[in-house]
């Protein structure tokens, strides 16, 4: 076991530190800064991601109490005040342009989706978080509501995001899906029907990528042939259309699959619209069944990371914290597929929470069971958790 590190400086180790500078370069965020520079603030940030601190009080008396386990950090001793006004003040773009970077070595090591196909699988998705109107002005959303929405691409490859765009939560995802979202070709994206624009549909068939989607009950179209033969596997019928409302014609004037498939989990009969003519309809429909993974992934950063509760109130403060989760979250994906780690991303987390702080390895942690975690723990008394 090792006495010289712990698993917080283990996984800073995975950062990469001289691309970060590099962005704090750019963006020139360490001007006139004496102590509590950009890297200090993402070391603190992550330890308040990873331990699930909840207020700047907590990170303040969790890290003076561990001072002992943190000293090689090389972060001094912070006030309230300085880690919220770097949160406020210092630009969020440092640690999004971060997230990038990480994303890059995530693709690395990330296995492939379980599907029989080669093309890469995407699902388009957004989510939103609440935030109370009276401290959050800047996130009006309603007459009496606040909140923020967020975009993601989510790569089935991996289950990791592949681009996330943060906006006030009164944007539609089809506005910004056409404007940021980049469309590689061969790729496949899933959506739901809240992105349904068939003019974007025909951007997607130019460059060459596929897309799947529910239909609209009141889908105006024709029936130009069968594509194939229902089989016996819940698929009712697979055929070709052309779409004759007068605008909708325009924006997409290509033949279309319209597949018909019965689910007999949810006893519910489904429509998918697709311009992919090549896999079979129950891989279409097993595509769309798909998506729903990141519905989970939603879930789990809601549940396991700190984006539902600040530690500021300003938006660049909101925007930093959620960057820096987005950052944890391929930290423990890397990790993850990297050491081949057989267990949840959720029980790697909780390991790693409880472990923080403690003096060993991240391989020797993950090769560790319950009973030698729980040993580590006990044997480590200056180990300190608030």
């Amino acid at each position: 076991m090792s006495h010289y590190t712990t698993i917080l400086n283990e996984m800073l180790k995975l950062l990469p530190r001289h691309q970060f500078e590099t962005l704090v370069k750019n963006q020139d965020s360490d001007r006139y800064v004496k102590r509590f520079n950009s890297w200090r603030q993402l070391v603190t940030m992550v330890y308040a991601q990873s331990s699930g601190k909840q207020s700047l009080r907590d990170i303040q008396r969790g890290l003076e109490a561990n001072s002992a386990r943190t000293y090689h950090l090389g972060i001094p001793a912070i006030k309230r005040s300085t880690l919220s006004d770097a949160n406020s003040k210092r630009s969020y773009k440092v640690f999004e342009g971060l997230f990038y970077k990480l994303l890059t070595r995530c693709h690395e090591v990330t296995p492939q989706h379980r599907f029989r196909f080669k093309n890469p699988l995407h699902s388009f998705d957004a989510t939103t978080i609440d935030l109370c109107l009276s401290v959050f002005p800047w996130a009006k959303f309603r007459r009496a509501k606040g909140g923020i929405k967020l975009h993601y691409d989510f790569n089935h490859a991996g289950m990791i995001p592949e681009f996330l765009r943060v906006t006030d939560a009164k944007q539609h995802e089809i506005k910004v899906a056409k404007q940021f979202f980049d469309i590689t070709p061969d790729s496949i994206y899933c959506m739901d029907r809240g992105y349904i624009d068939y003019a974007w549909f025909r951007r997607i068939n130019n460059a060459k990528a596929f897309f799947v989607t529910r239909a609209k009950n009141n889908l105006n179209c024709r029936f130009i042939g069968q594509h194939s033969e229902p089989n016996k596997k819940g698929v009712i019928s697979d055929q070709l259309i052309e779409l004759e409302g007068f605008y909708s014609s325009q924006d997409y004037p290509h033949p279309l699959r319209l597949i018909q498939y019965y689910d007999a989990e949810t006893d519910k009969e489904l429509v998918f619209l697709t311009n992919n003519m090549r896999l079979s309809a129950l891989t279409i429909a097993q595509i769309y069944k798909a998506r729903w993974q990141i519905e989970i992934f939603f879930k789990w950063i809601k549940q396991n990371l700190k984006i539902k509760t600040f530690l500021g109130i300003s938006e660049n403060a909101v925007l930093t914290q959620i960057w820096v989760a987005m950052c944890y979250y391929l930290l423990l994906t890397f990790i993850k597929f990297q050491t081949s780690y057989k267990h949840s991303l959720f029980y790697l987390h909780r390991v790693i929470q409880e472990t923080l702080l403690t003096r060993c390895t991240i391989i020797e942690l993950l090769k560790a069971t319950s009973i030698v975690i729980s040993r580590l723990k006990r044997d480590d008394p200056q180990l300190t958790f608030l």
